[in-house]
């Protein structure tokens, strides 16, 4: 049985069953019209934001406190961001930042990858307990070890110091505990084959692990990157030279007594995120790799 269409001269037979599929493809459609609706929502109030910063570092001050605020300046005063750049050391702010990022993202991947490969490939005594206790120090707030912390570099004399801001954070717990669960992926009959050819662990490591890892550890290093551009608390602890303040510090030149200037401020932000776009817009392949196929068998 089926139901009958007259097309022109001709009449058309459609069964039941091809209906029915007509039916469910009409209402996957449906759903993801909707799906793609919600997202393009989702999407425009995470953009929204960047975008009233842009619009505002291109107006006056008092076009940026009107009410009721005003999308378009009118007209566009790109000068602010001279302005911005030249109110503060902004140069040495973005070197600081550039070497700071740089560094301590170099050293966390080396040192996490080494740490993440011994807890998913090796076997030694305490291994899973020592992990269990790794993973508990997440639960501990960062401001909690704030002044502990500052105590420790401050007898180890590396107050002011380039030290302070990097050594410190070469190590993640998080990243180990997102490089172990890639790993555990590697099937262990690559180790068995690279051993019978006389492969050391390290050379393993590196010449095998690694470049099948390449969207974890990418996914690492943008994280750290990420992380170590923006941070303000613990440069701004651990330093009281100019020469060693960092963007996110520098940004705080334009809150004074009499009153935050908001073009300028927004001029400064557009261009400390600039690096960060980027960086993510080159690398989000790898990282969304990273994310999808960590713990995955």
């Amino acid at each position: 049985m089926g139901v009958r269409y007259i097309v022109g001269a001709m009449v058309v037979n459609r069964p039941h069953g091809v209906l029915a599929v007509d039916a469910i493809r009409v209402r996957r459609a449906g759903w993801q019209l909707l799906v793609y609706a919600v997202l393009l929502a989702v999407a425009a109030v995470m953009v929204l934001p960047f975008l009233w910063m842009v619009s505002t570092s291109l107006k006056t001050l008092i076009e940026a406190l009107r009410f009721p605020p005003t999308w378009i300046p009118e007209p566009a005063r790109w000068e602010n961001y001279l302005a911005a750049w030249n109110a503060a050391p902004f140069g040495r702010y973005f070197f600081n930042s550039f070497f700071i990022a740089i560094a301590t993202t170099i050293g966390e991947v080396t040192i996490t990858a080494l740490a993440g490969y011994a807890f998913a490939k090796m076997n030694f005594l305490g291994k899973n307990v020592l992990f269990m206790l790794l993973l508990g120090t997440l639960m501990i707030p960062g401001q909690m070890l704030l002044v502990p912390n500052f105590i420790t570099i401050k007898r180890l004399g590396w107050y002011n110091t380039y030290w302070a801001l990097i050594i410190p954070w070469i190590a993640s717990v998080f990243s180990i505990f997102l490089l172990r669960q890639f790993f555990r992926t590697i099937p262990d009959e690559f180790w068995d084959s690279a051993r019978i050819d006389g492969c050391s662990r390290l050379r393993y490591l590196a010449q095998v692990v690694a470049p099948l890892s390449r969207p974890a550890l990418a996914t690492v290093a943008l994280f750290n990157f990420v992380g170590s551009w923006n941070a303000f608390l613990w440069v701004l602890v651990m330093t009281d030279k100019v020469e060693l303040r960092t963007v996110p510090v520098g940004l705080r030149y334009f809150m004074m007594e009499m009153g935050t200037d908001y073009p300028l401020l927004m001029a400064a932000a557009t261009m400390a995120i600039v690096p960060i776009l980027i960086l993510f817009f080159f690398a989000q392949r790898q990282f969304i790799q990273g994310i999808a196929r960590t713990g995955l068998k």
